[in-house]
């Protein structure tokens, strides 16, 4: 079910937007090499714990999913593009490194990505990172009353194929209230003008993620981590925003 949020609710998911944001931010600036991917789930979890949060993912079980999740962080490197299980890895010079989170705030939920390269970047890193954030511009650009879900998707697939990226649908943005993922379903490609209306009150996470050069995945023996097929490397950037009359609103803009 597709729920509106009043404006007097959008201004309650705000704390929860700027505390996402938050923990974003400190895992990018912990992110270096030699740091094990646990130590950044332990910050997190440590700073769900000091704002009185709740984690969307230590107990999450979806279909898709081997188990319940356990962690409160997604850290996807290389070849693995989203869903990554933290585990005993230490990050090397030159990892591309995914960072997911999502959390409950005052019972408002917000989610948001973002990644970066550890140490010395390749050229073709840092190009596949830049072409998931400027889809988010467009895709959040588009999120305005009278345009349509597909409008939101067409333009993300827009800027991944100008770069000559194939798009994989299976996964993409979502509903975001008190639950972290609900209707509608915003994929990463679509037609223009089709789909469901955008209308005030919508709230939503748009998160494109493209591989580099494959749209086909696979699940890591870990039952969460989803692969690329061909070894390739995979980006993602992901805000939740909230659609008003005045314009679309990002819950879970970084400084």
């Amino acid at each position: 079910m597709i729920e509106l949020r009043t404006p007097a609710e959008i201004e309650q998911m705000r704390p929860a937007g700027r505390f996402v944001a938050s923990v974003i931010e400190a895992m990018l600036d912990r992110a270096a090499v030699g740091v094990n991917l646990l130590e950044l789930d332990a910050l997190a979890h440590e700073m769900i714990r000091k704002a009185g949060a709740e984690s969307c993912y230590i107990d999450y079980h979806p279909s898709f999913g081997a188990s319940p999740f356990g962690k409160v962080l997604c850290t996807s490197v290389n070849d693995a593009v989203l869903h990554g299980l933290p585990r005993d890895y230490r990050l090397r010079d030159g990892d591309l490194l995914s960072v997911d989170f999502a959390a409950s705030v005052d019972g408002w939920v917000s989610d948001s990505a973002a990644s970066i390269v550890v140490g010395t970047p390749r050229d073709e890193d840092l190009r596949l990172i830049d072409t998931t954030r400027r889809a988010l511009d467009a895709g959040i650009a588009a999120a305005t009353v009278g345009n349509r879900i597909g409008d939101i998707s067409a333009a993300i697939a827009e800027i991944a194929r100008a770069e000559g990226y194939a798009i994989n649908t299976d996964f993409g943005g979502h509903g975001v209230g008190r639950t972290m993922h609900g209707d509608p379903h915003v994929p990463n490609d679509g037609r223009a003008h089709r789909g469901l209306p955008l209308k005030p009150g919508l709230v939503i996470a748009i998160e494109p993620w493209f591989l580099e050069t494959t749209d086909r995945i696979f699940t890591d023996p870990d039952g969460w981590t989803l692969r690329s097929a061909d070894g390739s490397r995979g980006a993602h950037s992901e805000h939740t925003i909230a659609v008003t009359e005045s314009g679309p609103i990002v819950l879970t803009a970084r400084d």
